[in-house]
């Protein structure tokens, strides 16, 4: 099906509560939904998009704080996200996308996370989907893919499952006849509820992890907001289970991302959370100057007659401002590394390069980003651990975040390849 044809098709409608999904609808008479009608115009460069995005982000992080103490999974916004065009920089011209580089992408990633780090997150399956779909898809699932990006659909994913070893995969994929049928339940569905599309990954029987997307809406998907972490609460990344769960032939990956080799999409997935961290810094530092200038007060022995004027909250402010500024220039250049990678043909040394510029930029985003959160609470007395302020978010954030990969980990794997030229594993976890 061409691009044209596919974008024209009908529109679907999208689920929008955060409640259980008790029961499921039933298979919808066409297997495939078409893209979501009402997007923007493609547009024509990264820049337009980047003009797109100064419009939105200020209304996104507009009530962030107060969206996230009173848990309120922000659908509107997401959705305005999708249809603004956000989730395509990557997309090449030749397919209608504005044809964005990695650094494009990481740089937005940033500016939203500065803003809601949760939406963000919950965003990432989108921008995985789109490198995997780069590397490996075929070119009807591109064409497929592509589309409905374009035309303003989201993904999410039905991400790892709990028990077991870690990254193990229990859940079954069978064929019955023309189509196939999933069983199983995942944990970590990113932006599940807000999605669309719901990607997994199962089991054949032969015991070969088999890659999928099928439509929220199918019947036996059950989409559970159950989700329960200390920070990044509006991520979405509940439970998802798949009860005998229809898979049309040609919603399978069979070329999907090998474990076996270096890949471009690893590497991306893994700099996302790094651009979420540089981002969480950023916020840190806009929640530190505000409380400065707006509830401060100087100690009792202070020389200044405002907070803005004591020498200690300046040095903090300096202090946080230079975590948030390194973090950013970091992931950004970690980025460059994957684009050089692709501009050299995804050249195994090339890739070994920016898995491990992603990992060392990994490691000191976290640092940074919890560095800056908690000396965002040294603007200000006691009255900066009001609740009303939801400052910790930035702290309870980034730590959620840093806990996706242990930051070891990449310490290890950059000391290695520093020390013995050993490249970090091919686990997807670099």
């Amino acid at each position: 099906m061409s691009l044209h044809t596919e974008a024209e098709r009908v529109n679907h409608a999208v689920a929008g509560t955060a409640s259980p999904i008790a029961e499921p609808s039933p298979i919808p008479s066409n297997p495939h939904p078409a893209p979501r009608r009402n997007s923007a115009p493609a547009a024509a460069d990264a820049a337009e998009l980047f003009a797109r995005a100064a419009v939105l982000l200020p209304e996104i992080g507009r009530e962030a704080a107060e969206r996230e103490q009173a848990r309120e999974l922000p659908y509107a916004l997401v959705r305005r996200i999708a249809e603004a065009g956000l989730l395509t920089f990557r997309i090449p011209k030749a397919y209608g996308g504005p044809g964005g580089s990695v650094h494009d992408v990481i740089r937005f990633v940033i500016d939203l996370s500065a803003v809601d780090s949760n939406i963000a997150q919950a965003l990432r399956p989108n921008f995985g989907t789109v490198e995997s779909l780069l590397f490996s898809g075929s070119e009807a699932e591109r064409q497929r893919g592509f589309a409905r990006l374009l035309a303003g659909d989201i993904f999410g994913n039905g991400g790892l499952e709990r028990g077991g070893a870690h990254g193990a995969v229990s859940a079954r994929i069978r064929r019955d006849g023309a189509q196939f049928r999933v069983t199983g339940t995942k944990y970590y569905s990113t932006g599940a509820l807000y999605a669309d599309w719901i990607s997994s990954i199962a089991l054949d029987d032969e015991g070969k992890e088999t890659a999928f997307t099928v439509p929220r809406e199918r019947a036996g998907v059950e989409l559970i907001d159950d989700f329960d972490t200390i920070g990044q609460r509006l991520t979405a990344s509940g439970t998802t289970r798949f009860h005998d769960t229809v898979v049309e032939a040609d919603e399978i990956r069979p070329n999907y991302i090998p474990r076996d080799r270096r890949n471009p999409v690893y590497p991306l997935f893994q700099l996302f959370l790094a651009a979420v961290e540089a981002g969480i810094a950023r916020n840190a530092l806009n929640d530190a100057v505000q409380f400065a200038q707006q509830h401060a007060r100087p100690i009792r022995h202070s020389s200044a007659g405002r907070s803005v004027d004591d020498p200690y909250v300046q040095e903090t402010v300096g202090q946080i401002a230079s975590q948030a500024y390194a973090a950013e220039a970091t992931v950004l250049r970690a980025a460059d590394a994957i684009d050089a990678a692709w501009a050299d043909g995804l050249s195994n040394a090339a890739l070994t390069e920016a898995s491990v510029a992603v990992a060392q930029a990994q490691y000191f985003a976290v640092e940074a980003a919890l560095r800056a959160s908690e000396l965002a609470f040294d603007v200000g007395g006691a009255s900066a651990t009001d609740r009303r302020h939801n400052i910790d978010r930035h702290w309870r954030n980034a730590r959620t975040v840093a806990n996706h990969n242990p930051r070891q980990w990449k310490a290890a794997a950059s000391g290695a390849w520093h020390l013995k030229a050993e490249g970090p594993p091919t686990t997807g976890s670099f």
